[in-house]
């Protein structure tokens, strides 16, 4: 019997772990969806503004502010989404050019905050030790926190995305010249559209930050790679009809994607190999669509060589 009841609370224990994770990264997800999928720009900002939230994040909760830390570290991350619509729009130079500067400038950015390439937080309160000396939702804090905090956002986001300015921003990624021409200002939207997002991937660094308990200025590398894979997981599998259908996809592609994972880790798969794993999740989850309408072509085409033995 101890075998199996062992064997059972390692499952959960991994679950609630992957659970944990998916959600303290979905916040990437839905800048990527705001910025990808609604927006239509590859914003590459994401790696430089996630290890900016974590970086404004630590140096807050050193300070004994682990709850401004969150708003503290969307406000920086922000500022550095406006830096690349800045570049983009009023500079004309290509939005995925404009995420790669602003990014590289980040790096300094983020060295200067933390005073050094990393900022331990083991010893600083932060919203999850308070969560637990107050003795918050037992042993699942740490995901009754984080879910709280995401599920909070991706209301705010989506009833955002239903205002006049959040069609606006929509409206502007389907048609810019069209938004232009119904006297909306594009260079706004694009603008209030990057820093929102950015302001997201602020949230995340800024929780796994506190949820780590440390910050490091390499934290953020391939983030928008991964982001890019639970968007996809999300859209593929829930679909995007709707703006609640879209957000909801995107934060289950994110739980999805730290399953996958996390049963990799449970497998005994070697930590050189991680990288390995990610990768084919990455690639396997963007070409899922393209094996999708593949399949369902070669279904449509069966049936109508089918079709046409019957009439002969």
């Amino acid at each position: 019997m101890a075998c199996p009841l062992r064997g059972a609370i390692a499952v959960v224990t991994v679950l609630q772990t992957a659970l944990e994770a998916g959600f303290v990264y979905a916040p990437v997800a839905l800048a990527l969806f705001l910025s990808f999928s609604i927006l239509n720009i590859a914003d590459m900002t994401t790696d430089g503004a996630f290890v900016l939230g974590s970086a404004v994040s630590a140096m807050m909760c050193l300070a004994g502010h682990p709850i401004l830390a969150l708003p503290a570290g969307m406000l920086a991350a922000a500022l550095a989404g406006f830096v690349t619509a800045f570049l983009q729009t009023k500079l004309s130079v290509p939005s995925i050019l404009a995420g790669i500067i602003t990014n590289i400038g980040l790096y300094s950015i983020n060295l200067m905050v933390m005073g050094k390439s990393n900022q331990s937080l083991f010893m600083a309160d932060t919203i999850y030790t308070m969560a637990k000396e107050a003795g918050f939702a037992g042993n699942w804090y740490e995901l009754a926190v984080t879910a709280g905090i995401v599920i909070v956002v991706a209301v705010l986001l989506v009833l955002f995305l239903g205002t006049r300015l959040g069609l606006s921003i929509r409206a502007t990624g389907d048609n810019a010249d069209m938004v232009r021409a119904s006297s909306i200002n594009p260079t706004f939207t694009i603008t209030i559209g990057l820093c929102v997002a950015n302001a997201l991937t602020g949230l995340s660094g800024a929780m796994v930050a506190q949820y780590s308990t440390v910050a490091d200025v390499n934290n953020g590398t391939g983030m928008v790679v991964l982001a890019l894979a639970a968007l996809v997981i999300g859209e593929t599998l829930i679909g995007k009809s709707s703006m609640v259908r879209g957000v909801v996809g995107v934060i289950a592609g994110s739980i999805i994607y730290r399953c996958i994972y996390a049963a990799a880790l449970r497998f005994n798969v070697p930590a050189d190999y991680m990288k390995l794993v990610s990768a084919i999740i990455v690639g396997a989850a963007i070409a899922a669509p393209a094996v999708r309408r593949w399949a369902a072509f070669q279904m449509q085409k069966r049936r109508a060589i089918a079709a046409r033995k019957e009439e002969q």
